[in-house]
């Protein structure tokens, strides 16, 4: 190109083209976003905005917890708001030092994000009931510590979330930056379990559980997304491409399995295996732990087990990062990653 247009016209042209291509994509922002985003650098994005739909509630309309309130266990025991949360209903553990803590879902469907400090770690606990994905993260990037809310806004039916400090945008599934000066930037993940209460409560016995500042604000402990994981249910604002072989709204386990390589079991095959291995990876499946998308009360909900994800390292075990997501969801965000399926008719997850 630069041979046959040749010196400065062809540099004018080129800035011309840029010119308008930086045009184009900011008559492509809604005028509502740059109301409710003014210090959002549209400009700067690695996705299409044709990809990003209103989930309804506007900034913050799901509203963050930023200052959690605790109760502690008593030799396994709970009291208080917590002494409510049946055995079987499912809470996301995470122990950093010595520090252990529950997050029940019963909370997390009212708030989806927690911004916190375990063990002097700034962590984002999050979970999207729309992709069932609960994962915890560092909030500190680039020796910075951001704090993150909801921006009411859905990518392939997952939640995006952004950082106060840039407001830049951030994709839950993946943990990556995807609009604002932060693009590009990745969000490292923690280790941490979606597991049933008593079994925290076990590992855990004077563990600590998130409670609500205030119980009457929201109906917790209800599932507002009644039936949406039942067979034969369609995700929510999903337009994307389906995974083969494998019903949209089955459960999968997650797993990077080396640095860039990730790979997806269905539920259903790692519940009849019990124990499935991967390299150093063991995947294993145990019951006792109720769906929270599944009845009007959470703790009503159907078993779908309890998953460890563990490597093998030096003679002993250490979890590592793991989801227990949506087919549909793990196929949109790594379009060319496996899905190990168990075979036709086995059964609901």
């Amino acid at each position: 190109m630069w041979r046959v247009l040749g010196g400065a016209p062809a540099i004018a042209l080129v800035a011309f083209a840029w010119g308008m291509t930086d045009m184009r994509q900011a008559a492509a922002v809604p005028l509502d976003w740059k109301a409710e985003w003014p210090r959002t650098d549209f400009a700067k994005r690695s996705v299409p905005l044709s990809e990003i739909k209103s989930g309804g509630p506007p900034k913050d309309g799901i509203p963050p917890i930023d200052a959690p309130r605790f109760e502690r266990l008593a030799k396994g025991a709970s009291s208080g708001w917590s002494s409510s949360i049946a055995d079987t209903e499912p809470v996301i553990s995470l122990a950093i030092d010595g520090d252990a803590r529950a997050y029940p879902l019963r909370v997390l469907m009212w708030h989806e994000i927690v911004n916190d400090t375990v063990a002097s770690k700034p962590v984002a606990v999050t979970y999207c009931p729309l992709c069932n994905a609960a994962l915890v993260f560092d909030r500190i990037v680039e020796g910075r510590v951001l704090d993150f809310g909801t921006t009411g806004k859905l990518r392939h039916s997952d939640l995006v979330m952004y950082d106060r400090q840039t407001e830049s945008w951030w994709q839950q599934f993946t943990g990556e930056a995807i609009i604002g000066t932060m693009t590009g930037r990745q969000l490292r993940l923690i280790p941490s379990r979606l597991e049933s209460f008593e079994r925290f409560r076990q590992r855990f016995p004077n563990g600590q559980v998130l409670a609500p500042a205030n119980p009457e604000a929201r109906n917790y402990g209800a599932n507002p997304y009644v039936g949406y994981d039942a067979a034969g249910q369609m995700p929510f604002l999903y337009d994307g491409a389906l995974p083969k072989g494998i019903a949209p709204m089955e459960r999968v386990v997650a797993v990077e399995t080396a640095p860039g390589r990730h790979e997806a079991w269905s539920l259903v095959l790692l519940r009849r295996k019990g124990v499935i291995e991967k390299g150093d990876l063991t995947l294993r499946w145990e019951p006792g732990q109720t769906s929270a998308l599944d009845r009007r009360r959470i703790a009503a909900g159907r078993d779908i087990g309890n998953v460890v994800v563990q490597r093998r390292a030096n003679g002993s075990t250490l979890d590592v990062p793991y989801d227990v997501t949506f087919a549909f969801a793990f196929h949109a965000f790594r379009p060319d990653s496996p899905i190990h399926k168990a075979a036709a008719g086995s059964g609901l997850n």
